[in-house]
């Protein structure tokens, strides 16, 4: 077994464990901000961690490859849980009683804030 096994196999297995664990939190926490939060972050990390890992086993040529999916991941979580958020926000599922502080109802014009449903 080499430097190189191990290596993968530690990206790997962590990454995996990251993924899982992102997905127990999407299944048990209560709200939607929570379930965006276990949704992005420990599954982008836990790709991230599967690929370089599977990195780690080739060649600079073909890990190039994963080097842009990691790219194009890490872009694109951050921007794909805003859009989401902010739809259930729009819609009215999120429970805005529920926010600490509401920035978007000043820049919607909505005005009201948490303080004020007190």
């Amino acid at each position: 077994m080499t430097v190189t096994d191990v290596v993968s196999a530690f990206f790997l297995l962590t990454g995996a464990l990251s993924c899982l664990l992102g997905a127990l939190g999407l299944l048990r926490l209560p709200d939607l901000p929570a379930r965006l939060q276990a949704a992005t972050k420990p599954q982008t990390l836990g790709l991230l961690l599967i690929l370089l890992g599977t990195a780690v086993r080739l060649e600079f040529e073909n890990a190039a490859t994963l080097i842009l999916v990691i790219i194009f991941q890490l872009v694109t979580a951050p921007v794909i849980s805003q859009i989401v958020a902010r739809s259930a926000y729009r819609t009215g599922t999120l429970d805005r009683g529920a926010l600490v502080v509401d920035e978007l109802a000043e820049r919607m014009g909505r005005g009201e804030t948490p303080e004020d449903r007190k």
